[in-house]
C-alpha cells in the first residue's frame, strides 16, 4: 500500500471541521511535505512525527528513500495547531504498511512529543461534537483531554498516552487495548466563590435591580461615587446566577477549550464571569487577529461581562459592543478570513458620575468640559442598549457599623427567586429558536408572551412620550417589566411592574 487516509479535525467556532489526512508514498529522492494550507505548527509536524515514530521502535520517515506527501483536505481550509500530529503519523504508518487497521468510523487528534507521548490540545470538545455529528463511532485523543471530550454522549472516547499505545490498540493481532473513558458524573456547585449580597451594606434598590437583571439576562449599568459597592454588586451576580444547562455547558466549555482557557480536568458548569481591564484593546475585547480569534465578549457567552470604569475604555471599543448587545453575536473580518462568534452575555457596566467621582459635591474638581467629555464616551446607541440604569449612592456610617446584627445570607433566597423566574422563561420559550430569557425576545416574542393590561399599556404610552423612548427603549422596557412580573409570579404585566421598569430607563448620568 502506498496510499492511506485517516480522519482528523480542525477545532473552530462555531464548530470544528472534519479534515481528511491523506498520505502518499512514492519512490525517489527523500522528501516529506505537508500540503493543504498548513500553518507553521502543522508544517513542523514533520519533525515531531518522524521523531515520535523512531522513538516508538518503528522506521522513521526520514530514513526511507521515498517521497512522502501528506495532504490535508479540504485544501482551502486553513489548518492550525498541533492536533494533526497523531493522524499524520497514523496515515504515514498505514501507507508504509507499518500498521494495518480499518480507519473508517475513527477520528484522531493529538500533539506528539519527540518521545512518542501525547500532549493535550485545545478545542477537544468541539472535535467531539463534530465526531458525533459526522457519525464517527470512536474518538482517539490525548488522555488529559478525555474528561472534556466525554461530555459528548454517543461516541466512544479513547484516552491515548503514547503513539506506541495506540499502535498496539489498532493492530488486529495485539491484545493490548485501550479502555474507553468512563465519564464521571458532573455536579454543578450551587454557588461560585464571591460576595454574598448580605455583605453589601445598604444599596437595597441596587440589589433589587441586580436581581431583576440576572433573572431576565438584562444589561445593567451601576453608576455612583467610588467605593460605594459597584464592583461588589457585580461580583455578587455570580452568586445568584443559576448553573448552565447541558447544552449551554457544552457550548461554553467548547469556547473556553478552543481559547486555551481551561485548566486540566476543568469543565464549565457555572456561567463565566469576565472582567477585562479598561486598557483592553479592541481585538482582545471583541475578537480579531490575523486569523480571527474570539475575544472577551465571546468568552463571556452565556455569562457575565463586567466592564469596570466603563467610560475609561477606548471609545471605539465601547461602540463595538453595539453588535453583540443587539444580535448576541460578533462578526470579525480580516484579510485571512471571516468568523462569526457567539456573544450572548449579560453586560454589567460600572461607572462614576464624573472623572473624579465626586460630582454634585463641593469636593468635585472636574470642569464642565471634562464632565461633558467623560459622559460623551458612552454614546446614545450604547446607552439605549442598557436596560437598567441604577444609581449606587453613598452609604451612611451607621449602615457600615460593624456593631449591627449580622444578616443572614441574602444570595440563596435571591438565587431561588431567579431560578424560579428562569424556569418560567425556559418553559415560555421552549418552542422559540435562540430565545431562552426575556432579554432575548424579539418583537414577535414580545407581542406573544409579554401581555400588558390596558392600564399598564397606558402607563407605558404616557411614559414613552414624556421620556422620548426610542423603539428599542420601548421594547426593552417591556422586557424588563416581563421579568419583574415573572419575579412577582404574575402572568400579565401590571401597572406596578411597568412603573418599576420605567424608573430604570431614566438616566441621570
Amino acid at each position: 500500500m502506498n496510499f492511506a487516509r485517516v480522519f482528523g479535525a480542525q477545532p473552530g467556532l462555531p464548530k470544528a471541521h472534519l479534515v481528511s489526512v491523506e498520505a502518499d508514498l512514492a519512490r525517489g529522492l527523500h522528501a516529506f511535505n505537508i500540503v493543504g494550507l498548513p500553518d507553521k505548527a502543522v508544517e513542523e509536524a514533520r519533525d515531531r512525527v518522524a521523531s515520535a515514530i523512531k522513538n516508538s521502535d518503528l522506521t522513521s520517515p526520514k530514513s526511507t528513500n521515498k517521497k512522502i506527501v501528506i495532504s490535508l483536505a479540504p485544501a482551502e481550509l486553513k489548518k492550525e495547531g498541533a492536533a494533526f500530529d497523531l493522524p499524520v503519523a497514523l496515515a504515514y504508518l498505514l501507507a508504509a504498511e507499518e500498521l494495518s487497521f480499518e480507519p473508517s468510523g475513527k477520528l484522531f487528534a493529538g500533539e506528539l512529543a519527540l518521545d512518542g507521548s501525547l500532549r493535550p490540545i485545545r478545542g477537544t470538545l468541539s472535535i467531539a461534537l463534530l465526531a458525533r455529528e459526522s457519525g464517527i463511532q470512536e474518538l482517539y485523543i490525548p488522555a488529559e483531554n478525555a474528561r472534556e471530550a466525554s461530555l459528548v454522549s454517543g461516541i466512544a472516547i479513547y484516552p491515548v498516552r503514547t503513539l506506541r499505545e495506540i499502535i498496539f490498540h489498532l493492530s488486529p493481532k495485539s491484545e493490548q487495548k485501550i479502555t474507553p473513558h468512563v465519564p464521571a458524573e458532573l455536579v454543578a456547585p450551587e454557588t461560585e466563590d464571591g460576595a454574598d449580597l448580605s455583605e453589601i451594606r445598604g444599596q437595597e434598590s441596587a440589589k433589587r435591580a441586580l436581581e431583576i437583571a440576572v433573572a431576565g439576562g438584562h444589561n445593567i449599568a451601576l453608576y455612583g461615587p467610588p467605593g460605594t459597592g459597584k464592583t461588589m454588586l457585580a461580583r455578587a451576580a455570580t452568586a445568584i446566577l443559576p448553573p448552565l444547562s447541558e447544552n449551554d455547558m457544552l457550548e461554553v466549555t467548547a469556547i473556553h477549550s478552543l481559547a486555551g482557557e481551561l485548566s486540566k480536568e476543568t469543565v464549565m458548569l457555572r456561567p463565566p464571569f469576565r472582567s477585562p481591564h479598561h486598557t483592553s484593546s479592541y481585538a482582545s475585547l471583541i475578537g480579531g487577529g490575523t486569523v480571527p480569534r474570539p475575544g472577551e465578549v465571546t468568552l463571556a457567552h452565556r455569562g457575565v461581562l463586567f466592564l469596570d470604569e466603563f467610560p475609561e475604555f477606548h471609545r471605539d471599543v465601547v461602540n463595538a459592543l453595539r453588535e453583540p448587545l443587539e444580535d448576541a453575536q460578533v462578526s470579525v473580518s480580516r484579510a485571512r478570513g471571516t468568523a462569526t462568534f457567539p456573544a450572548n452575555f449579560m453586560l454589567i457596566a460600572a461607572l462614576n458620575p464624573c472623572p473624579c467621582g465626586k460630582y454634585g459635591t463641593r469636593d468635585c474638581t472636574c470642569t464642565p468640559q471634562a464632565i461633558e467629555k467623560y459622559r460623551r464616551k458612552i454614546s446614545g446607541p450604547i446607552a439605549d442598549r442598557i436596560d437598567l440604569w441604577v444609581q449606587v449612592g453613598d452609604i451612611s456610617p451607621e449602615s457600615l457599623s460593624q456593631k449591627q446584627a449580622a444578616k443572614s445570607a441574602e444570595s440563596p433566597a435571591a438565587r431561588e427567586r431567579v431560578k424560579q423566574a428562569r424556569t418560567k422563561q425556559i418553559a415560555r420559550f421552549s418552542k422559540a429558536k435562540d430565545v431562552t430569557t426575556n432579554a432575548d425576545m424579539g418583537p414577535k416574542e414580545i407581542e406573544k408572551h409579554a401581555a400588558l393590561t390596558p392600564k399598564a399599556e397606558e402607563t407605558l404610552m404616557n411614559a414613552a412620550r414624556a421620556m422620548k423612548l426610542s423603539p428599542r427603549g420601548y421594547h426593552r422596557t417591556i422586557k424588563v417589566a416581563r421579568t419583574i412580573a415573572d419575579l412577582a409570579g404574575s402572568e400579565t404585566i401590571e401597572p406596578s411592574h411597568m412603573l418599576e421598569a420605567l424608573q430604570y430607563r431614566s438616566r441621570e448620568l
